[in-house]
């Protein structure tokens, strides 16, 4: 019977609600419905029943008088009205933001617990030796915004080994650290003390040596108890020698006094001072800047602080993420002996491969969403890695050999009897073949420097008789005199603070002599990048828009094929800058700063931030650019690997350094 399907859908709805008196009356009503639905062309009639996936307005499309003149025929669905469309479009909409509602909220709530991870202090009851040995981290996953970064994790932390994290940026290596920091992760004892330098201490009144020692917060605390014990036991002296004050007399405050002198004793409160100077001062503080207040700090000798705290800490775990970015030379030296000789356990992220060459036992490489650690240093780790990629390779195209020449068999003699069980004993060794897992490469980096179209003459810049000092201040240079041509690779070198990126604005124009003269070509284009260029970068764009923002006009196109010579391709251009990483943020940077085809490039610690893939990259790039190089930097590699020339700033004066860059640190070593 026609409508019987219609019946069965919405009979008893029909029934139910009083629109009919019985089933017989339903079962008529649904025919007539089913026999108007098929004059209109708006049901197709089957033998089997569809049941509706959403509720069908059985107006719609319907006229008394007319029927529509055309109408699609549904095939998966009813049929949706406009504004049904565009309520779902809403939706899509409406989810959308939600979506990354709920990433900023992640995002917010990581920053939160982040500040709220219990204070970390000294365990003096170790005598150097952790209560937490080794650390299995099994099974654990690990995402941020809905986005997995590492699945079906697995980790073992051997005590006192020392671990270089490496892998490209923005696989979750920070993120990785935080969890751990935060005990995140099943199977890290609740009793393991556990400090992540991340953050740079926040800047108040207390000095840089009392905010190392104040970390101590056994040694602060009976040190104030002390001090108020001794002030009640003048009180008590004072007033009357036999009387008691508040109950406690003054054979009992000479008991507890005594108490704290022997735990004091015990703990060597006494070296804490000398020990925590020791620290800062290998980080580069003077005496007198460690009595000055951490206020008075820039943000990067602020993180410095951070370091010397968590290094008179010593928890039983340490996290470093990049601690060598705020350090010149002389400090990486010092921090790369003191954490040779560390005892405990640590896992450092770093760019610089010397560094980690010098300091780690061994590597954890975050690739594919897996972890995987190596014996050795980074250097031991690459060639490792490399020979599991060719014995890989090996096995695939041995693999891909096998399974060809017993195909060509099955196929040859598939349709002979007489060779029939030869051809399935073939098939089924095919299957006990499987599948080798394919190599996944990580797509090749690229620093690609436009050049320039026209080459100004010389001479391109030049130094004459030029000082510098900032207003009301002592001269920080007298008579410099120096020239950089198109074919110039230099590198400056020299501590925190002496003057070297005051040195790039007096180049770059951002900056004037106070007395004699700088001349720069009227035609010469130069590029500046600094940490500054990376922290200005809009959060709340993207990319390409951000590029389409700084340079209007220009066709999308070509926008899009220039941050793609610096490796931001695809939906890594459209993603919004607060995703990205810091590598990634450099990367734009970079782009953002050389459309214009610049004949000279300056570099303010441009390997800052970037992973050691993104560093190799940036030499290939500059050894490629047909124009002029000067740097500031101390990652060795990176100086080795693109400049010819090293120049030395200290004194007020600028100096060619007679050497490389392994001889410069031979001196500093023997300083």
């Amino acid at each position: 019977m026609e409508g019987e399907g219609a019946f069965e859908a919405i009979g008893e709805l029909l029934v139910d609600a009083g629109c009919v008196n019985d089933d017989a009356e339903g079962r008529s009503v649904c025919s007539i419905l089913s026999e108007k639905f098929g004059k209109h062309g708006l049901v197709k009639i089957k033998p089997t029943v569809r049941s509706l996936a959403t509720p069908l307005r059985m107006f719609d499309g319907m006229d008394e008088d007319e029927a529509p003149k055309k109408q699609p025929e549904p095939v998966d669905g009813p049929l949706l009205s406009e504004r049904d469309k565009a309520k779902l479009e809403r939706r899509k909409r409406k989810d959308e933001r939600q979506r990354e509602a709920q990433y900023q909220m992640h995002l917010a709530e990581m920053e939160a617990v982040k500040a709220g991870m219990p204070v970390v202090c000294v365990n003096h009851d170790n005598s150097g030796e952790g209560t937490v040995k080794d650390i299995h981290m099994e099974n654990f996953n690990i995402s941020v915004g809905g986005r997995e970064l590492i699945e079906d994790g697995s980790l073992t932390l051997s005590f006192g080994r020392h671990y270089g994290l490496v892998g490209r940026n923005g696989t979750g290596k920070t993120t990785l650290l935080r969890h751990m920091a935060m005990h995140a992760i099943d199977g890290i004892p609740n009793n393991c003390q556990i400090l992540h330098v991340e953050q740079e201490v926040v800047g108040d009144d207390t000095t840089a040596l009392q905010c190392v020692l104040n970390s101590d917060l056994e040694r602060a605390q009976l040190l104030e108890e002390e001090a108020r014990l001794l002030a009640l036991q003048r009180d008590i002296e004072f007033d009357d020698p036999d009387a008691k004050h508040d109950g406690v007399d003054k054979d009992l405050i000479s008991q507890k006094l005594q108490d704290i002198y022997k735990r004091l004793e015990f703990i060597d409160a006494d070296s804490a001072e000398a020990r925590a100077a020791s620290i800062l001062a290998g980080l580069s503080f003077t005496p007198e800047m460690q009595k000055k207040p951490t206020k008075a700090f820039s943000g990067g000798w602020r993180m410095r602080i951070a370091l010397a705290r968590a290094l008179f800490i010593e928890p039983d775990m340490l996290l470093l993420d990049e601690p060598t970015n705020h350090l010149d030379l002389h400090a990486v030296l010092w921090l790369e002996s003191y954490l040779v000789k560390w005892r405990k356990t640590f896992i450092v992220v770093s760019h610089a491969r010397e560094f980690l060459n010098t300091v780690v036992t061994d590597i954890l490489h975050l690739h594919g969403k897996k972890l995987v650690a190596y014996k050795g240093d980074y250097d031991t780790f690459e060639r490792t890695r490399e020979e599991q990629l060719k014995n890989q390779q090996k096995a695939i195209e041995s693999n891909e050999r096998q399974k060809a020449h017993m195909q060509a068999f099955i196929d040859k003699f598939r349709y002979n009897a007489k060779r029939a069980s030869l051809v399935q004993s073939r098939i089924k060794a095919v299957e006990r073949l499987g599948h080798v897992d394919e190599i996944v490469n990580d797509p090749d980096y690229k620093f690609d420097f436009p050049t320039p179209d026209d080459k100004p003459g010389p001479p391109i810049i030049s130094f004459s008789d030029a000082s510098f000092g900032y207003p009301g201040g002592p001269l920080l240079f007298k008579n410099l005199n120096f020239g950089i041509d198109l074919d110039s690779r230099i590198a400056m070198v020299g501590p925190n603070g002496i003057g070297k990126s005051t040195i790039l604005k007096l180049i770059s124009g951002d900056l004037q002599p106070s007395s004699g003269t700088v001349f720069r070509s009227a035609k010469v284009r130069m590029a500046v990048f600094s940490q500054h260029h990376v922290d200005g970068l809009d959060l709340s764009s993207n990319p390409l828009l951000y590029m389409m923002r700084c340079y209007p006009g220009v066709p999308e196109q070509k926008l899009r094929a220039h941050l793609g010579s610096f490796g931001v391709t695809g939906n890594l251009a459209l993603q919004p800058m607060y995703t990205l990483s810091g590598g990634q943020k450099s990367r734009v940077a970079f782009a953002k700063i050389t459309f214009k085809k610049p004949h000279i490039i300056l570099l303010d610690e441009p390997s800052n931030h970037l992973d050691l893939d993104a560093v190799e990259a940036l030499i290939q790039g500059l050894v490629l650019f047909q124009g002029g190089v000067l740097m500031v930097s101390h990652d060795e590699h990176l100086i080795s690997g693109s400049v010819d020339e090293l120049w030395v700033v200290s004194d007020g004066k600028v100096s060619p350094f007679p050497g490389t860059f392994l001889d410069y640190k031979k001196i500093l070593k023997n300083a």
